[in-house]
């Protein structure tokens, strides 16, 4: 396994780990805002994945944070560090570069998270390419699953770094209270809890009311993001460049019908997967209205 030699840093120390589809996005940039506080950009450099950016070294990393002129809290935002079983090992790397790192875990109702985790995949061109109906990928693709298992992607991180170092909520909450739920992360990080946010009734990253998606096989669209086409393009005139995205891609609806037969498979799994971070956070998940059927 490949290693980079690093020296605790007392500078990056709050991560928001995830869930994936869960507000990450909105509440990264609500805690920018707050002048104690410096958010990293790009939101999401994945460091600690030994399967993403590891390999471009400690020294990339810091760079990110090269702004922080001083700020109290330094922090950063990757959903792939609770993308287990795919990715593994991240919390301990983080433990060796900081022990005293703090987390922030937002939950989505994991019904709603896996659904709107295929329609991202679905528009997703380059990396995503989900090209088959949303019943059949979640049944085939133990990932949608997976990543709404809460208990499993957090307990890493309570077993190394202790219950006190996470702060975890639900998406929904933040939706209904973001004030409340902005203004307990201040306290819990013990910062001036009377900031607010410009921004805090602002979404970002919301699902569009349509969606593209790979067509056919994905043929064309392989083609597209090959190192061979990236070769080819400027010779290709734009119109045929044109043309071929177009056939690359096609619009797809969402289907009602679909939806709830997904709802229908999920409901059952998660449900069982769910007593876990019930049991671990002593939380009720009352707000999540589609998994237990309201």
């Amino acid at each position: 396994m490949h290693e980079v030699s690093m020296q605790v840093s007392p500078d990056v120390n709050l991560f928001i780990i995830g869930a994936m589809k869960s507000g990450t996005t909105s509440l990264h940039n609500y805690l920018n805002e707050h002048p104690a506080i410096f958010m990293c950009e790009p939101k999401e450099p994945g460091f600690f994945v030994e399967e993403l950016a590891w390999s471009k070294g400690i020294e990339w990393y810091r760079s990110l944070f090269a702004e922080a002129n001083g700020a109290v809290v330094v922090g950063e935002s990757s959903t792939h560090y609770t993308k287990l079983p795919v990715y593994k090992g991240v919390p301990e790397r983080i433990a060796r570069f900081n022990p005293n790192a703090r987390f922030i875990y937002l939950m989505r109702d994991p019904v709603e998270r896996a659904i709107s985790h295929y329609w991202h995949n679905v528009r997703d061109m380059k990396w995503g390419k989900e090209w088959r109906g949303m019943l059949s990928a979640v049944k085939h693709n133990p990932q949608y699953v997976a990543f709404s298992d809460y208990a499993m992607q957090l307990r890493p991180y309570l077993d190394i770094f202790g219950r006190e170092r996470v702060f975890a909520t639900t998406f929904e909450r933040m939706v209904k209270e973001p004030d409340d739920v902005v203004r307990e992360i201040f306290e819990w990080l013990q910062l001036d809890s009377g900031f607010r946010p410009e921004g805090i009734r602002a979404r970002w990253n919301a699902a569009p009311a349509e969606s593209k998606r790979v067509s056919g096989f994905g043929i064309l669209n392989r083609l597209r993001y090959s190192r061979a086409w990236d070769a080819l393009a400027p010779a290709v005139p734009r119109s045929w460049r044109q043309i071929g995205g177009r056939l690359a891609e096609k619009r797809v609806e969402r289907s009602l019908q679909d939806v709830a037969a997904v709802e229908c498979y999920l409901r059952p799994i998660l449900l069982e997967r769910t007593e876990g971070i019930k049991a671990i956070l002593e939380l009720d998940f009352s707000e999540w209205t589609t998994l237990y059927r309201r």
